[in-house]
């Protein structure tokens, strides 16, 4: 095992107020991600993180004062700060966030929201050490895990207690090169829609698809990543990535596939190829039609513009959180420890962390 680090560093948290609330919870059947469950999701969190070893702890502010609200009143043995950064409730306060984190030297950061809040930060930090928690619509990327539980790993790694390069993988992502324009990314899937308009955000029209590159073809999933999962599974372990070209649902060439587009909308997707692709294969498509980028639709391509797309894996440091706890267990990291003040336990006892 490779000795642990010696320095302690920041925990960061940010949480997306707009996650798991956009316009898919009509058009589809997603659940809502309340305000109050965040609060409380970050406060465990953080509380996670100062009981594992984290001496200070970043918190982003947001529009919405979800941080803010969860760690007001919370006294524990760790220092607490907000970061300020200027917020406009867009997707720039999430590359905002990331960049204030990252020049704070957070040793570890838990990022609240789905693919696309995920994405957003990464693009801003391409090689951060993430928890990322899943708030959101699609969550491929993001974990389904315990707010506090998620907090305690990024304690762990913060702190030193536990290497990160010994619980962490880098993630693969779609890496995205258009032609006469700048670059881009997608953590899970780029898609490629004919008849479609940038900004949309209503599920896709099963019509519309006309390639997937996906970093991540999981058949458990939700979106674009099990139209190549039903098909070639492809997991974030795997060192390779699939493509999927379809055709419009008038077509007569191609089989039918049907797959979870959305929470609890299943649609039929005429495919016509699926294949393997090898790390850093690329697949050029070319417009006209729209890139989306794990679900956001965010640029167009005018007719006979190209753009290539390639599966690599460059991500951020995904922090695996039950390897991490089980090594802070093999290591008895939780054994012996002074008082930790928690105001609500019972009777105001207190034992120090750490």
């Amino acid at each position: 095992m490779t000795k642990p680090d010696t320095d302690p560093r920041p925990v960061g948290i940010l949480v997306n107020p707009s996650s798991g609330r956009d316009v898919r919870r009509i058009a589809a059947r997603a659940s809502v991600s309340t305000l109050e469950a965040k609060r409380d999701q970050v406060a465990r969190a953080v509380v996670g993180a100062a009981a594992s070893g984290a001496r200070k702890v970043l918190v982003v502010r947001d529009l919405m004062r979800i941080a803010e609200s969860a760690v007001e009143n919370l006294r524990i043995h760790a220092d607490i700060e907000i970061v300020v950064v200027e917020t406009c409730y867009q997707p720039r306060d999430t590359e905002l966030a990331a960049e204030a984190l990252h020049r704070a030297g957070c040793g570890a950061v838990v990022v609240f929201g789905g693919d696309g809040t995920n994405r957003i930060f990464t693009r801003a930090w391409s090689n951060a050490p993430l928890v990322p928690v899943s708030t959101g619509t699609n969550n491929v990327f993001p974990m389904m895990i315990e707010a506090g539980v998620a907090g305690a790993a990024a304690g762990l790694v913060a702190s030193g207690r536990v290497p990160l390069l010994e619980v962490a993988q880098r993630a693969k992502l779609v890496r995205v090169q258009i032609e006469t324009e700048p670059g881009d990314l997608a953590l899970v899937d780029a898609v490629l829609l004919a008849d479609d308009s940038v900004g949309n955000l209503l599920p896709y029209d099963a019509g519309h698809i006309r390639m997937a590159v996906l970093a991540r073809a999981e058949p458990a999933a939700v979106g674009i990543s099990p139209l190549g999962g039903l098909l070639l599974p492809s997991g974030a372990d795997d060192d390779f990535g699939v493509a999927v070209r379809c055709v419009g649902g008038d077509a007569p060439d191609g089989r039918a596939i049907l797959v979870p587009i959305s929470p609890g909308l299943y649609r039929s997707v005429r495919v016509v190829d699926t294949r393997r692709l090898e790390l850093g294969e690329p697949v050029i498509v070319e417009g006209p039609g729209v890139l989306a980028f794990d679900g956001d639709r965010e640029r167009a391509l005018a007719a006979g513009q190209s753009a290539t797309l390639q599966v690599v894996r460059d991500g951020p440091l995904v922090i695996d959180v039950p390897k991490t706890l089980q090594l802070a267990a093999e290591l008895g990291l939780y054994l012996d420890i002074g008082p930790f003040h928690d105001p609500l336990a019972e009777g105001g006892a207190s034992f120090d962390c750490c």
